[in-house]
């Protein structure tokens, strides 16, 4: 029997019951604090075989507690929080779920922009204090949108924007321009695409700010920036100015920096609240995708502890 630690809030919490998956298997799964602390987990990893990891850090301190440890299984796509190189040195495979929450992420980015253009959030905010006063928005059909980073997510915000017929330019430099042609956009670099779309919204990796000060002077007047990816793509400091100007007309995103203790985020601002729309990482929060990517996980896992290759390594 194996033991299996789950630190994921989510998990097993869609239609699918893993938590029995598991038990079926042979495997006995304990779940710890969602936020890594150290202090928190140690009981916990000293006697585990897996560990089914959300989106805090898994560090080698955290590894060095866990001398049982043969898998890390991430639920999710992203693995940057992991130390990879201190897990391969202790022989410990990682693994992630890809795709599994594509679809679901696609629909809140496009659910944002139009929540963005329509003053959605803002307009409940008012109704409830009792004015009815009506905003004036934009059509998303009218827009020229601007996709950086064209992978499974970006590939299906395309996807669900040419219903509403935009116009579509993407960046994305580990694309050419006849494979961003050939799925129905026009490729620009970053500077044209900056110029030229009225929304933009965010699908790249992380690891490096895109959106600073000198993007946002380019960008055209009214933008409406739609993050769902990785807080570090944006510098925030610059957007709240160019918000509180007016140059940037709305953002809307599922994360922040700082995550769950961004509630120093200079867009949290209050004169800020009627052109800022933040989710509480919602994006992959959907039946579907919850099913997916603990059932991925399971897979990953229940391969390791048999002895078997992972479906799903990172590397």
């Amino acid at each position: 029997m194996g033991r299996v630690l789950a630190t994921s809030r989510s998990f097993s919490g869609g239609s699918l019951d893993l938590v029995a998956r598991l038990a079926e298997a042979g495997h006995e799964l304990v779940r710890g604090d969602s936020a890594h602390e150290l202090e928190e987990l140690r009981p916990l990893l000293a006697d585990v075989d897996a560990w089914v990891a959300g989106t805090a850090a898994v560090t080698a301190e955290h590894l060095d507690a866990a001398p049982r440890l043969r898998i890390i299984a991430r639920y999710g796509v992203g693995f940057e929080a992991v130390d990879v190189e201190a897990a391969a040195a202790r022989g410990i495979l990682v693994t992630n779920t890809p795709g599994a929450n594509s679809s679901a992420v696609a629909d809140h980015a496009v659910g944002l922009m139009l929540a963005a253009l329509r003053s959605t959030a803002s307009g409940d905010r008012r109704v409830r204090a009792g004015d009815w006063s009506a905003v004036r928005g934009r059509e998303l059909g009218a827009q020229t949108v601007g996709i950086v980073g064209f992978g499974r997510i970006g590939r299906g915000v395309a996807a669900r924007l040419s219903g509403f017929g935009c116009r579509v330019l993407v960046h994305d430099p580990w694309l050419s321009d006849d494979q961003v042609r050939a799925a129905g956009a026009e490729p620009a670099t970053i500077a044209q695409l900056a110029a030229a779309a009225s929304v933009i919204t965010l699908h790249a990796p992380g690891g490096e700010t895109l959106v600073n000060a000198g993007f946002l002077a380019a960008a055209a007047d009214g933008l409406v920036l739609v993050n769902t990816a990785r807080p570090d793509l944006v510098d925030e400091r610059a957007l709240a100015e160019a918000l509180g100007s007016g140059r940037v007309a709305a953002y809307a995103a599922d994360t922040l920096n700082g995550d769950v203790s961004g509630g120093t985020s200079p867009l949290l601002a209050d004169e800020l609240a009627e052109h800022v729309t933040i989710t509480p990482h919602l994006g992959a929060q959907t039946i579907e995708a919850v099913d997916a990517m603990g059932s991925l996980a399971v897979d990953n896992v229940i391969a390791v502890l048999a002895g078997r290759p992972p479906l799903h390594p990172v590397r």
